[in-house]
C-alpha cells in the first residue's frame, strides 16, 4: 500500500536550499564500507534543532534506524498506523515516496522500535528489514521487487529485546545475521528475488541470554580472501561469501561461561584487527582477523578488563580504535596493543549513549539518548568538545554525515543540518 503522500507532506517543515552535486553516499548502517567514516568535507559542528537546521521532516512513526543515502534519494524506514514503512526524501526535504510492508511489531526497549535495522541501497534497489521479520526490495524510485518473512521462512525471532542487526550487502547477495536465544543461523539471499543462496547454522552453547547479538556483520577482504565477520555468542567468525562455510573462528570472550553476556555493539575494524567490546561494558579485545581453523590463541592481540561499551559501536581509523562508553567518556586506543593513547570526556548526564559515534574528519559525532548530540575535535594527543547540540527530542541512530551536511534521525523528525 502507498503511503499518502498529501498525508505525509503535511508532515513537512521544509526550508528550501540549493542543492549541488552529489558526490558521496552513506548506503549503509555505518556508512560506505561500514567502518563508520565519512568522506573528507566541511561539517557543520553548532546546530540545534532550529538553529543551522536547512529542513526538517516529520516522521509518520517510530523507528531507530540510520538513514541510507544514495546521489539525491534519502531513505528511512519507521513505523506508520501499525504498519513496516520506508519514505524516501530528496535533499530539500520532500517526500519522494512512501511505502507500507505490512503489520509492525512494534518496540519493547525504550529506545528501539520496530523498524531498528537500517535500510541498505545499491543507488538501484533499497532493501529493508524489520522486527516483524519482513525483509524487501524496493526500488530506489519506490516500487515494490519483492518481500519474504524471515521468521515464517526460518523460524520465530527469539530476542528478549528489539530486533538490531542490519542487513549487509555481499556481492549479488544481501546477508542477514539472525543470532537469538537458541538456534541461531546466516542466510545470503539473492537480491535479485530474495531466493536463498545459503543459510549456516550458528548456534553455540552458551548460557541463557549470552547467545542473543543485535550487531551487523562486516563485510571485507583479509589477506586477500573475502570474507564476512560477525560477532556474537562469545564467537568472532569469519565466513565465506559464497557458501557461508566457517573460516576461521576467534572464541575466548566468556571464560567463565557467564549468562546474560548479549552483545550490542559491533566490533571496530582497522588494519585488519577487530577489537571486540563485551561483557557490558567492562571487556574489550583486539584479535587479528583471518587464517583458518580455531585462531583463538594465536590471533588474540590483547586484552582489557577495564574498558568496553554497550551500545555505542567504537570507530577504528588508521590503527586507532575510539571507544566512546555508554557515559560519555572517550577512550583512543592502538588497536594492535590495546594501550591507551588519550582519554577524555563529554560532559556527563543522567542520560546514556545508545547512539553509535561517527567520525568525519577530525569531527567525532556522539548523539544520547536525551537528544544532545556533541561534536567532538579529535586529535593525536586528545579532543575537545566544540558543541553540545540539543536537538530537542530522543536520538538513538547514529548521526549520518555526508555531502557536507548532517542528517540526524530523532524520535520524530528527520534533520538536515549544514550551514546555511
Amino acid at each position: 500500500m502507498m503511503i499518502n503522500r498529501i498525508l505525509l507532506s503535511g508532515y513537512l517543515a521544509v526550508i528550501t536550499f540549493s542543492c549541488t552535486a552529489f558526490a558521496d553516499n552513506w548506503p549503509q548502517w555505518r556508512g560506505e564500507g561500514g567502518l563508520s567514516l565519512a568522506k573528507p568535507g566541511d561539517y557543520p559542528s553548532e546546530f540545534s534543532n532550529t538553529k543551522n537546521v536547512l529542513w526538517k521532516a516529520k516522521l509518520p512513526g517510530v523507528g531507530s534506524s540510520t538513514p541510507a543515502v544514495w546521489e539525491d534519494r534519502i531513505f528511512v524506514t519507521s513505523g506508520s498506523d501499525g504498519q513496516d514503512a520506508v519514505l524516501c526524501y530528496d535533499w530539500e526535504g520532500n517526500l519522494q515516496w512512501g511505502q507500507t510492508l505490512g503489520a509492525e511489531r512494534p518496540g519493547k526497549h525504550k529506545n528501539g522500535s520496530g523498524s531498528n535495522p537500517s535500510p541498505i541501497t545499491d543507488g538501484r534497489n533499497v532493501f529493508v528489514y524489520y522486527k516483524s521479520g519482513t525483509l524487501a526490495s524496493l526500488t530506489v524510485d519506490g516500487k515494490l521487487n519483492w518481500k519474504i518473512d524471515l521468521q515464517e521462512q526460518y523460524g520465530e525471532d527469539t530476542l528478549w529485546w528489539d530486533l538490531g542487526t542490519s542487513p549487509v550487502f555481499s556481492g549479488e547477495n544481501i546477508v542477514v545475521a539472525v543470532m537469538q536465544e537458541g538456534e541461531s543461523y546466516v542466510v545470503a539471499l539473492k537480491q535479485s528475488d530474495g531466493s536463498e543462496v545459503w543459510k549456516v547454522d550458528r548456534t553455540y552453547e552458551v548460557q541463557k541470554e549470552t547467545g542473543q547479538s543485535y550487531t551487523t556483520p562486516y563485510v571485507t577482504t583479509i589477506d586477500g580472501v573475502d570474507t564476512i565477520v560477525i560477532w556474537g555468542a562469545d564467537h568472532l567468525t569469519g565466513h565465506d561469501p559464497a557458501t557461508g562455510k566457517t573460516l576461521w573462528t576467534c572464541g575466548g570472550f566468556n571464560p567463565d561461561d557467564k549468562a546474560m553476556w548479549r552483545v550490542i555493539a559491533s566490533p571496530a575494524f582497522t588494519e585488519g584487527i577487530a577489537v571486540v567490546p563485551y561483557g557490558r561494558t567492562k571487556f574489550c579485545a583486539g584479535v587479528k582477523m583471518g587464517g583458518t581453523g580455531d585462531i583463538t590463541e594465536t590471533a588474540r592481540l590483547w586484552e582489557r578488563n577495564d574498558l568496553g561499551a554497550d551500545c555505542p559501536s567504537p570507530v577504528g581509523r588508521n590503527g586507532k580504535v575510539y571507544l566512546l562508553n555508554d557515559r560519555g567518556k572517550i577512550t583512543c586506543i592502538d588497536a594492535k596493543t590495546g594501550k591507551d593513547i588519550w582519554e577524555g570526556a563529554i560532559p556527563r548526564a543522567a542520560a546514556k549513549y545508545y547512539s553509535s559515534p561517527i567520525l568525519a574528519g577530525d569531527l567525532l559525532y556522539c548523539g544520547r539518548e536525551d537528544g544532545m548530540l556533541a561534536t567532538v575535535k579529535i586529535s593525536d594527543t586528545g579532543m575537545e568538545v566544540l558543541s553540545q547540540n540539543e536537538m530537542g527530542e530522543r536520538i538513538a541512530a547514529a548521526p549520518v554525515p555526508v555531502n557536507g551536511r548532517l542528517l540526524v534521525r530523532c524520535v520524530d523528525h528527520l534533520y538536515c543540518i549544514g550551514k546555511q
